[in-house]
């Protein structure tokens, strides 16, 4: 299968690991060293080669950073997770809730005029800014990678091949997206780009470099003329033909520095996203913009929905099945292992699967309360009679990617969880039925999925909703549902709506379908002059025996209604047996 349970957290060797660090600091005249979860390319997931910061401190979440100085370090970690980073990193790294604490803030406060190094490989344009303005006093050094020269058994970088995502699938020619965000590079001449989802998006090509992401590492510079050169290892590329063609020239990664040097400007970069590496390599005017590839992706096109809606029906019944197998299993009878296995085994069997699209989280009772937690042998708990076991998980198909997070109750459910489980369906209910004027931002749609638990005082911790790539990454921006969205929500766009809660040491709720941006029908006397909604694509039962049903309003109770009846609708035809009789038991109205 494709998940493990091995437990890779190693927050033991953490103390031996620093104590390497702050000798090679030493021997580098350097009073400290950064050390981002991050590669050089810039994307949200690294490889095993590039997982620098789980390596020294055993914390493995997605997003963070350390700050290893002389006599102190901390590991940087936001409100996801507070839990698992007390559980993975040793005593001797200080635990910061980030951002509410700044890199800068807490370096600042510890050794305000440190020279604290840094590779420019694994820096982005804008972080170096902000940590100059916060640490005006200090010196931060370009250094080599100090973690590469202690790591002994450092993986290898990976080499994976990479595959031609087909014209059907896709929507649009490669040739034909060249010269479409070609034409809108002026004035720069060319553009810089990085971020492995983008350039697999932009050429019509998958890999297999980032585990769970189909995307190959490489960079590439789209240049005004509709030409594109792509820096990427040969070797990768032995199984796609003559695809590229004549708008792509390949040329080895090694080459990609100096073809930076050589470019004339003005050059295009996204600060957010180019390392420091590569301006330190232009001499050439630069023009900070986004990454020219972000939005045109983000808006599918109509072969790219269709594929993400025939992945979700597809995704929808593995999901059927294993919850018609979870309820006929005996409450404390299952581990969370168990649970894994099954869901992986669904999907598998319909013999379309790629890959997981991420670690299926599996969490029984209080390990629900672990917003991504993952499950290993060393934390496998029983899913006891009486708990929630709160399941995310989502596949890689070739026509789509899914992400889908189901609670149920186990036995009898407590009326707490109940309670706590409705104020998040009444959030997610209330962005699956808004219609909003065009313009709005994942900002301006995020408190709707927390009004209800802001009546009672709750709330959570992470975004409402995250964009999804089309047989891409599982998490892909720039649009997202949180207080940190400010692009415009537009017709093609797909996110999650995910509101939850969390009740630490006891249990965790999630509810998450995944959405996309429609234009919605205009209305008699409508006086807004566009106005969107969400298509729901997930078409999965909600455990009614959580909902309290007399805290939903009419207009709620409607909606859940509705939804599943789609869902039996849509599902029914295709099931028999006795997972037929429990999708219609699911469905059944309240």
């Amino acid at each position: 299968m494709f998940q493990s349970f091995d437990d890779t957290a190693c927050p033991e060797q953490g103390p031996a690991r620093l104590r390497a660090l702050r000798a090679a600091m030493a021997t580098a005249g350097l009073d400290g060293f950064l050390i981002p979860r991050a590669d050089a390319h810039q994307g949200e997931y690294v490889a095993a080669h590039d997982d620098r910061l789980s390596w020294l401190t055993g914390f493995t979440g997605s997003a963070g950073w350390c700050v290893a100085l002389t006599e102190r370090a901390a590991v940087f970690t936001d409100s996801r997770y507070t839990v698992q980073v007390k559980a993975q990193v040793a005593e001797e790294f200080e635990k910061v809730d980030w951002p509410a604490t700044s890199l800068g803030d807490w370096t600042r406060q510890v050794a305000p005029n440190g020279v604290i190094g840094f590779d420019p490989w694994l820096l982005t344009v804008d972080q170096l800014d902000r940590l100059q303005k916060e640490l005006p006093e200090a010196v931060l050094k370009r250094s080599d990678n100090l973690i590469d020269q202690i790591w002994e058994d450092q993986p290898a970088p990976p080499m994976g091949k990479v595959m031609v995502q087909p014209l059907e699938l896709a929507g649009e020619a490669h040739e034909a997206k060249i010269t479409r965000l070609a034409a809108t590079l002026a004035p720069a001449s060319a553009a810089i780009i990085t971020l492995p989802d983008s350039i697999a998006w932009l050429l019509n090509i998958r890999g297999t470099d980032i585990p769970r992401n189909p995307v190959p590492h490489g960079f590439a510079i789209l240049h005004a003329d509709a030409r594109v050169v792509l820096y990427m290892a040969p070797e990768k590329l032995t199984e796609i033909g003559d695809h590229l063609g004549a708008h792509v020239t390949v040329k080895d990664p090694g080459d990609f520095l100096p073809g930076v040097r050589a470019l004339k400007g003005p050059i295009r970069i996204d600060p957010a996203t180019c390392p420091i590496a590569v301006t330190d390599a232009l001499d050439a005017e630069i023009l900070h913009g986004d990454d020219p590839c972000l939005l045109p992706k983000a808006r599918k096109n109509a072969a790219e929905l269709d594929g993400a809606r025939a992945a979700h029906q597809r995704d929808a019944l593995a999901m059927v099945r294993f919850l018609a197998w979870l309820d006929g299993q005996q409450p404390g009878t299952l581990t969370e292992i168990d649970v894994v296995k099954r869901l992986e085994a669904e999907r598998m069997a319909t013999n379309a699967l790629r890959d997981i699209s991420f670690e299926t989280i599996s969490g029984a009772g209080p390990n629900g309360a672990i917003v991504h937690y993952r499950v290993t042998e060393q934390s496998n708990r029983r899913v006891g009679d009486g708990e929630l076991l709160l399941v995310d998980s989502g596949g890689q198909y070739v026509d789509g990617t899914t992400d889908i997070t189901r609670t149920m109750a186990i036995g009898t459910p407590d009326p707490e969880a109940a309670r706590a489980f409705t104020l998040v369906l009444k959030g997610m209910i209330a962005v699956s039925r808004l219609r909003f004027p065009k313009g709005l931002a994942g900002r301006d749609i995020d408190p709707f999925a927390r009004a209800a638990l802001w009546e009672h005082g709750l709330d959570y911790g992470h975004g409402t909703g995250h964009g999804i790539g089309s047989y891409l990454s599982v998490h892909e921006g720039p649009q997202r549902i949180a207080r940190t969205g400010t692009v415009p929500l537009e017709p093609g766009m797909m996110l999650s709506n995910e509101p939850g809660f969390y009740r630490e040491g006891a249990f965790g709720i999630r509810i998450e379908n995944l959405i996309a941006v429609e234009d919605a029908p205009p209305l008699p006397g409508q006086t807004v002059a566009h106005m969107l909604r969400f298509e729901t694509l997930t078409h999965v039962p909600i455990d009614t025996r959580l909902v309290q049903a007399d805290l939903l309003t009419e207009a709620e109770r409607d909606w859940l209604n509705a939804y599943h009846a789609d869902c039996l609708t849509r599902l029914a035809p295709h099931l028999d047996g006795t997972v037929r009789d429990w999708l219609t038991g699911a469905c059944r109205a309240i």
